[in-house]
């Protein structure tokens, strides 16, 4: 797979930034693989082999995208040291979103109290948080704002048709949060590679729902309005998009493998993982997975995860990092920096 058809390689670099803070929010219920083995006709071995899931956690009725999304900002804000009113601007990334309009921004900057910012969605499927995580590293770099922060909340219980044993194991609940600011080392980089490849858009998608094919009784009679997913195309385009935009990202850098202290990847399927590792001769222990708690949470994925390598210690100052995913539409993004906590690295 070909990631770019210019032969115009941009460098994308942007000056260091800071984590100054993260959080998560997870319900409370958790599915396990013996819960779906009641419900479909699967196992926990199964499900376990080709995914290496064994529980997800899933929302119930009060818990929208933007409920989860707002505790997690609290927790995050809570770790930063900082108030709602210190934020800039909020950033969130979701396929699931509490409406169509107003956007799930909005929302959380109501529910968290903060003053009346800018706030917006942004949608790149399960590449979303990576999306939006350059884009607020833009902004502080520009010193436009000095904190923003930034969201990934999935609902994707939703979404998901739970007779269909080849999706609904797969998808759970679930939403992180990171608060950027920009750093001071004029020496320190971050690089980053995201992209996208409209062509694919029939692997990944819901059929109903938008102006193209809006609900109706028929539509939903027919499922049209749950996740479609073409899986043998999904879990090679995975593959290859994370390689190559890996890749490119290191060299946006010019960094190597070998560099690479933490590798927080998408928590899609752990056979895509270590397909990746592979792929790249990187060991294992590399790579900082969680998938076997929470299954597959789309844009909230990597800033639960991230929250929960700096809060483990997996993550150390001074350490590169890279975070890396792919998406429905497909959409595919790395981002690589050196890790700075908030006490070492606050502007």
């Amino acid at each position: 797979m070909n990631l770019s058809k210019s032969t115009k390689e941009p460098l994308y670099q942007l000056p260091e930034i800071v984590i100054v803070g993260t959080g998560t929010y997870l319900p409370s219920k958790i599915l396990t693989n013996y819960d779906l083995e009641k419900m479909v006709d699967t196992t926990d071995q199964w499900i376990t082999e080709r995914t290496g899931i064994k529980e997800r956690r899933i929302a119930n009725e009060k818990e929208t995208p933007s409920e989860m999304g707002a505790e997690a900002a609290l927790i995050a804000l809570q770790n930063a040291g900082l108030t709602p009113e210190d934020l800039d601007l909020i950033i969130v990334a979701t396929t699931t979103p509490d409406t169509i309009f107003p956007s799930t921004a909005c929302y959380i900057q109501q529910k968290i109290g903060a003053r009346t910012i800018p706030s917006f969605d942004i949608q790149a499927a399960c590449s979303g948080f990576i999306y939006a995580f350059v884009l607020a590293s833009h902004i502080v770099s520009s010193g436009s704002a000095r904190y923003v922060l930034v969201v990934g909340a999935e609902k994707l219980s939703t979404i998901v048709d739970w007779t269909d044993r080849n999706t609904c194991v797969l998808f759970g609940d679930g939403a992180g949060a990171a608060i950027i600011a920009a750093g001071q080392d004029k020496n320190k980089r971050l690089s980053f590679n995201i992209g996208a490849d409209g062509s694919h858009w029939q692997t990944l998608y819901i059929p109903a729902g938008g102006s193209k094919l809006p609900l109706t009784p028929q539509n939903i009679h027919h499922k049209l309005h749950y996740l479609h997913m073409v899986g043998k195309k999904v879990f090679k385009l995975a593959i290859d998009s994370m390689e190559q935009s890996l890749l490119r990202c290191l060299k946006n850098a010019g960094r190597s493998l070998e560099d690479i202290a933490c590798i927080i990847p998408h928590q899609a399927n752990l056979r895509i993982i270590e397909a990746l590792s592979q792929r790249l001769h990187i060991p294992s222990e590399k790579f900082f997975v969680n998938m076997e708690k929470y299954g597959n949470t789309s844009s909230a994925c990597i800033p639960i995860a991230l929250h929960e390598a700096i809060i483990s210690n997996r993550i150390k100052d001074g350490d590169i990092i890279v975070l890396v995913s792919f998406g429905a539409g497909i959409t595919w993004g790395s981002v690589l920096f050196e890790y700075k906590s908030k006490k070492n690295g606050e502007t």
